[in-house]
């Protein structure tokens, strides 16, 4: 009975870990459009930042996942980049004001998505006291590092939010 609850138990981790782990893969992929759409302006250094501390945030959860013995899904991986190329649709990426929309929703998604990372780094934090594989980070950096990123994108989703849902 014990080891059948511990095997549940670290299914139910490594499902969590591999739903953010995907989702950080569809950040990268939004990165990577933003950082070729506005290379050439002040913007594209934000999102080229953005996306190495993303890159970095990644790569820890892959080194966790590994850790634990366990693997990376590639399922969640593909699934992840199937809803970044459907939302190209919805997210154009201009100078025009359909794409300043499309860089406010981009943004609003990165947002969401950090949320959600340190969210996740809150919940291990918690689950390390009784689960010593996941004691070997520093989750109240990696929850801080999350808090600035948040923080960074909202501030320039916000700055662009009076533009795009002003008549």
């Amino acid at each position: 009975m014990g080891n059948e609850r511990n095997a549940n138990h670290m299914e139910d981790l490594t499902s969590y870990l591999n739903d953010h782990l995907a989702g950080s893969a569809g950040a990268l992929e939004l990165l990577d459009r933003l950082v070729e759409t506005y290379d050439e302006r002040p913007v594209g250094g934000f999102f080229r930042e953005l996306r190495d501390e993303i890159q970095a945030d990644q790569e820890t959860l892959k080194e966790l996942i590994a850790t634990l013995g366990e693997e990376e899904s590639a399922v969640r991986k593909a699934g992840a980049w199937m809803v970044e190329k459907f939302s190209r649709a919805k997210i154009q990426l201009s100078d025009s004001r359909e794409g300043e929309m499309g860089l406010f929703l981009a943004l609003e998604g990165l947002a969401l998505g950090i949320h959600g990372k340190q969210s996740l780094w809150r919940a291990l934090a918690v689950a390390s006291a009784t689960t010593p594989a996941l004691c070997r980070l520093d989750y109240h950096e990696l929850e801080q590092r999350a808090v600035e990123q948040y923080d960074r994108v909202e501030a320039r989703r916000l700055e662009i939010a009076g533009k795009v849902l002003n008549n």
